[in-house]
């Protein structure tokens, strides 16, 4: 099938953040927006000529339209195959399961991940490499290149393919395999987890729920829950995706999935309750009236790999975000093992899993995974926490108590500024970054400054460096300090405050984090002078 060759122009904002190029909807809809950030994926990663493809979404509006637009541009360019989701369904983790299982030379991403939908919400595009993992800088950085100097792309016209229907086709001399989006990463979840000490665990009478948030996780979560684990038809709510999300924010937190945390409360309340976010990567673990921070999900997780069969002989070592809590830090100087501190972005854990440097990894943004995928995995996570309940014979609470007995607790809490002006932001940050030699040696509201530091890393499997990765103040006592500029949102800026106190007393550790943090959280607004300089009083979201 021949191929037609389209003007086009650049347009200047095409650079990927940490996960992806996200925009608005309708900016994705204007002229050749796409098509340029496609063609620009093939011009870079000649690997795919000739190679298969992994194509899918989290369904969210625009997604089948940018799959077929996506399908004709890969016939023109010279891929040999693509394997697409049913629907154009796939999830986040799901793509890199099938990536890695099928040998693909790579995959497309569509989504915005914990972004609203629908066509006045966002959309979002982002490239997987090989193993199955996001982009690395190298790469992003050079499809923005291409994007800067683009004059034209190619596209077929070939018939669309129908998606609805499993089974192969042709396009052109390309070959489109319509997969289930669920089976491969169901199967890869059965040879991780002990399935019959959860279905002995749901068969007692636990009680689960599952809130999908009419996002992506619906499908995966009633075909493993319900079906193959045996847990009650409808412990999976808002199971169907929708282009809009139901209307929703589809951020699994306290505050968007309040409908959940309220199942969990009372006599009657849910044992335990979860949810994903749009593209299922991320996760929020609640016991009965009982919230687990992703910062101590991966904590305990990591303290309790052993009972999870594929785990069953240890981990070689963990790796956290910096922004994330210490927690995990004190459960690999127990065990023995390393504990790496990197950038936000799943990105910078894909050398170490590849590597074989760690097997569990987590971000304080409801992100947790292991070495299964090269992408955080909301779903796992929630398997991994009713592996180890079921093996233990312990409450959530029980369970999450008990490792702060054992390793202290770290009280954290993130504050975030939403849709704040741009210029407000960065000033912010300037000034922050400009007082960090005054900082260093002296003291805060009486906390003596351990380090003051723009964080940089260097990654310890390729040598590569990133900088100005957030803003970290540290203190004697172990409690941090740190701000952050999130490149996850499409609109203004999104200030995110941590703030982090350790405990090691259990006669100490059942406060209320927003009281035991009070005082931490008065000496970072004063600093960073939040109020004036953005005009906002307090956080839009706490969690």
């Amino acid at each position: 099938m021949p191929f037609i060759t389209y003007s086009t122009h650049p347009f200047k904002d095409q650079k990927p953040g940490t996960s992806g190029l996200r925009k608005r909807v309708e900016v994705f809809r204007q002229g050749h927006y796409l098509h340029n950030f496609v063609q620009a994926v093939f011009d870079t990663q000649t690997e795919l000529i000739g190679g298969t493809l992994v194509l899918g979404g989290d369904g969210r509006f625009f997604n089948r339209e940018a799959i077929q637009i996506i399908l004709k541009m890969a016939a023109a360019n010279g891929l040999a195959r693509v394997l697409v989701g049913q629907n154009g369904l796939l999830s986040t983790p799901a793509a890199s399961c099938v990536i890695r299982k099928y040998a693909a030379a790579g995959g497309l991403i569509l989504s915005a991940s914990h972004n609203p939908g629908g066509p006045d919400g966002d959309f979002g595009i982002k490239f997987n490499m090989a193993n199955g993992g996001p982009a690395n800088e190298q790469l992003t950085d050079a499809i923005f290149a291409r994007t800067l100097e683009i004059a034209d792309f190619r596209s077929t016209e070939g018939d669309d393919i129908p998606l609805d229907t499993v089974g192969s086709y042709q396009l052109g001399d390309m070959s489109v395999e319509v997969i289930d989006p669920v089976s491969d990463y169901a199967e890869l979840m059965a040879g991780i987890f002990d399935f019959e000490a959860i279905r002995g665990l749901l068969a007692g009478g636990f009680r689960i729920r599952f809130d999908a948030m009419h996002a992506i996780t619906g499908p995966y979560a009633q075909r493993i829950l319900e079906q193959q684990l045996g847990a009650p038809a409808g412990t999976v709510i808002n199971a169907e995706p929708k282009e809009d999300f139901g209307g929703h924010h589809p951020d699994p937190n306290l505050v968007h999935a309040a409908e959940l945390v309220a199942m969990t409360k009372g006599p009657e309340g849910a044992d335990f309750a979860a949810a994903s976010d749009g593209d299922g990567d991320r996760n929020m673990i609640l016991g009965h009236d009982f919230f687990v921070t992703p910062s101590d999900s991966l904590a305990v997780l990591a303290a309790n790999a052993r009972l999870i069969p594929a785990h069953a002989a240890g981990i070689p070592g963990v790796a956290r975000s910096m922004p994330t809590s210490q927690a995990v830090d004190h459960v690999a100087r127990d065990l023995g093992i390393e504990c790496f501190e990197t950038p936000t972005g799943w990105k910078f854990f894909g050398n170490l899993l590849d590597a074989g440097r760690i097997a569990f990894c987590g971000e304080e943004s409801f992100g947790t995974g292991s070495d299964h995928v090269r992408e955080k995995d909301g779903l796992w996570a929630v398997l991994a926490w009713l592996n180890v309940i079921a093996r233990r014979g312990q409450s959530v609470a029980d369970i999450v108590t008990g490792h702060w007995q054992r390793y202290g607790r770290n009280y954290y809490s993130r504050h975030d500024y939403e849709g704040i002006n741009s210029k407000a932001a960065g000033e912010l940050m300037k000034t922050l970054r400009d007082r960090l030699p005054q900082l260093q040696g002296g003291s805060l509201d009486g906390r003596d400054v351990a380090y003051a530091d723009d964080f940089s890393y260097t990654d310890p499997i390729d040598g590569s460096v990133s900088e100005r990765q957030g803003i970290r103040i540290g203190f004697a006592d172990g409690s941090r300090i740190v701000f952050r500029l999130s490149g996850t949102g499409t609109v203004g800026a999104t200030l995110r405050v941590y703030l982090e106190s350790f405990q090691p007393d259990p006669a100490q550790q059942q406060l209320d984090p927003q009281v035991a943090l009070a005082s931490l959280i008065e000496t970072a607004n004063r600093l960073a002078e939040i109020e004036s300089r953005t005009g906002r009083a307090a956080p839009d979201v706490i969690t």
